[in-house]
C-alpha cells in the first residue's frame, strides 16, 4: 500500500525541480532574461500551491484515488505542451498545467490513512514524504544531466514519464469511497483562495529576483494577504465551505503550522540556496570549497536519499513517542547543523559532516509535521488539513530562499561576485535562529492520543 504512494509522491517532487536546472539554457534558447524563463518555475510552484490545498479537499470529498490518478495525469498533458512547443510562454504554459502535481502528496498522506491502521500510519507517512524529497532532489541530477546533451527537451520528456507512470500506477489502489452528504463545492471560494495564495507567492518568489521594496513585491503580498483574510472570513460563515478554516483553530495544528512556518524558512529555504552557493563557490572566495555542479547535485541528492533511509526511524519515533518527540529530535538536529556550518564551513569534509545533520533533520521535520496534522485532524480532512499546511511550507521555504539570497548579494568583496564570510555568517544564524524557534514550539505541542480521529470535535467537524 505504501509504495505507489511513494512513487507518486517521488513523481511528482521530481517534476517540481527538473526544470529548475535548465534555466540558464533556457535563457539562451529563448533569448531572454532570467526574469522572463524563471516563469517556467515560478508557474509550476504558483498552481502547485493551489492544487495542494484544492486537490486536497476534493480528493478528500469524491474521493482520494480518483483525483490522485487525475492530477498525475494531467500533470504529464503539461509535460507534452513543455515539450511540444518552441516558445516560451508555451513552456511555461506546460508548467503550470504540470504544476498540478502540488496536489500529489496530500492525497498521498490521505490514502495512507484511509487504507492503514493508524499504529502503520506514522511510518507509511514518513516514508511518503522522503519520497517526495528524494524525487525533488532526483530532479536536479536529471536536469544536469541532460542539460547539455541531449537537450532540456528531454526534461518534461522524463518527467511526463514518471507522472504518467504513477498515474497508470495508482490505479491499482483501492477505491476511495465519496464523503456521504459533501457533494457540493463553493467553487467561488476556490478561486478566491487560488488568487490570494498566487499573489503571496508571486510576491514573495519575486523577491528573489528584484527586492523587498520593489512594488511588484509589497502589492502581491498586501493584495494576497487581504485577500485571503476575505476568503477567511468568508469560509468561516458559509454553510458549504470549500476549506474548513476550523481546522487551523485546534492548538496542535496552529502550533505545528507555525513551527512548520519557522523550520522549512531556515531548513529548506535558506539551508538549500546556502550550501548550493558554498559548495559551487571557488575556494579563492572567502567561503566556498569548489565543488562542481555535477558534485554538487549529487551530493545533494545523497542527503536526500540518506533522508530517505532514516524516514521510517523517524515515523517509528513518532509512532512510539509521539509525532511532537520527532519534531524535538529534527529541531535539535537542525540547531547542531547550523553549528556545524559555522565552524567546519571551509572543508569538504566538515560541510559532509553538516548536511548529515541537516538529511537527519529535514528527514524528522518533514515526517513529523504532517502526522502532527493527523493527529489534530478528522480522517475525512486529512489531505485537505496537510495540503493547508504544504502551501505554508512552500510560502516559507521560498521566503527563506529570498533572505539568504539577500545576504549573499548584498555582502560581496569589493569587485568581485563573491559573498563575504559575513553574509555566510548571517545566514547560518538564520537556520540556527529558525531551528531554535522551532524546537520551543515543538515543546509547546501537546503530546498524547489524536484529538480528532476517533471522535472529531464539532470546531473541526465538516459541514456537508
Amino acid at each position: 500500500m505504501v509504495g505507489l504512494p511513494a512513487f507518486a509522491a517521488a513523481a511528482a517532487g521530481f517534476a517540481a525541480t527538473a526544470l529548475v536546472g535548465a534555466l540558464q539554457v533556457l535563457i539562451v534558447h529563448f533569448r531572454t532574461t532570467l526574469d522572463s524563463a524563471g516563469w517556467a518555475v515560478n508557474a509550476f510552484i504558483l498552481v502547485a500551491a493551489a492544487s495542494a490545498v484544492v486537490g486536497g479537499r476534493l480528493g478528500d470529498r469524491y474521493g482520494r484515488r480518483r483525483l490522485l490518478v487525475t492530477l498525475l495525469l494531467l500533470s504529464t498533458v503539461g509535460a507534452v505542451i513543455s515539450v511540444s512547443t518552441d516558445t516560451l510562454p508555451g513552456v511555461v504554459a506546460g508548467q503550470a498545467v504540470a504544476g498540478v502535481a502540488g496536489g500529489v502528496l496530500p492525497l498521498c498522506f490521505g490514502l495512507a490513512r484511509e487504507a492503514l491502521p493508524w499504529q502503520r500510519v506514522p511510518v507509511a507517512t514518513a516514508v511518503i514524504a522522503g519520497a517526495a524529497t528524494l524525487g525533488g532532489a532526483t530532479g536536479g541530477v536529471v536536469a544536469e544531466a541532460m542539460v547539455q546533451s541531449p537537450g532540456w527537451r528531454c526534461i518534461p520528456v522524463v518527467t511526463g514519464a514518471a507522472t504518467l507512470l504513477a498515474g497508470l500506477a495508482c490505479t491499482l489502489l483501492p477505491a476511495s469511497a465519496p464523503l456521504p452528504g459533501a457533494q457540493r463545492v463553493n467553487w467561488l471560494a476556490g478561486v478566491l483562495l487560488v488568487a490570494a495564495v498566487s499573489l503571496v507567492l508571486f510576491g514573495v518568489q519575486g523577491s528573489i529576483t528584484r527586492s523587498w521594496s520593489d512594488g511588484r513585491t509589497i502589492a502581491g503580498i498586501v493584495c494576497g494577504l487581504a485577500l485571503l483574510a476575505m476568503w477567511a472570513a468568508w469560509e468561516r460563515r458559509s454553510e458549504h465551505p470549500m476549506i474548513n478554516v476550523r481546522l487551523l483553530a485546534g492548538r496542535k495544528t496552529a502550533l505545528t503550522t507555525l513551527a512548520t512556518a519557522v523550520l522549512v524558512t531556515g531548513m529548506v529555504g535558506a539551508a538549500g540556496l546556502l550550501l548550493q552557493t558554498l559548495m559551487q563557490t571557488p575556494e579563492l572566495a572567502p567561503v566556498g570549497i569548489g565543488l562542481s555542479a555535477r558534485e554538487t547535485v549529487w551530493l545533494l541528492f545523497g542527503v536526500a536519499a540518506l533522508g530517505l533511509l532514516l524516514a521510517p526511524v523517524a515515523g517509528w519515533v513518532a509512532a512510539r513517542s509521539g509525532a511532537r518527540r520527532a519534531l524535538v529530535v529534527g529541531s535539535l538536529f537542525g540547531i547542531v547543523n547550523a553549528l556545524a556550518l559555522a565552524l567546519f564551513h571551509d572543508s569538504v569534509t566538515g560541510v559532509a559532516v553538516a548536511v548529515a545533520f541537516l538529511a537527519v533533520a529535514t528527514s524528522f521535520v518533514l515526517s513529523a509535521v504532517p502526522i502532527l496534522i493527523m493527529e489534530d485532524t478528522p480522517e475525512q480532512n486529512t489531505s485537505e488539513a496537510t495540503g493547508l499546511n504544504i502551501v505554508v511550507r512552500t510560502v516559507f521555504a521560498t521566503l527563506g530562499t529570498s533572505l539568504a539570497t539577500y545576504f549573499l548579494s548584498h555582502n560581496l568583496v569589493p569587485r568581485t561576485p563573491f559573498s563575504t564570510s559575513d553574509a555566510f555568517t548571517q545566514g547560518f544564524t538564520l537556520i540556527g535562529a529558525c531551528s531554535a524557534a522551532g524546537f520551543v514550539l515543538a515543546l509547546f505541542i501537546r503530546s498524547g492520543e489524536r484529538s480528532g480521529a476517533a471522535a472529531p470535535s464539532a470546531a473541526l467537524a465538516t459541514k456537508a
